[in-house]
């Protein structure tokens, strides 16, 4: 993975599910860590952000 944004608010392991579904319907390579609270992908930035932000998140760089 190249690219990593941060996701602050994501606090358990429901929100780690929850984004990385959204990140599988979305066809991005991703690995959510919830305990960095960090999204690590490859891909297009703004399919990534949207995907999360979708889900019910907020997206740092």
């Amino acid at each position: 993975m190249d690219k990593r944004v941060s996701v602050p608010d994501m606090s358990c392991a429901h929100c780690e599910a929850r984004i990385n579904k959204a990140l599988q319907e979305a066809n991005v390579e991703a690995v959510v860590d919830l305990a960095s609270k960090t999204v690590s992908y490859t891909g297009d930035d703004a399919v990534v952000k949207s995907a999360i932000e979708d889900a019910g998140y907020t997206v740092e760089a």
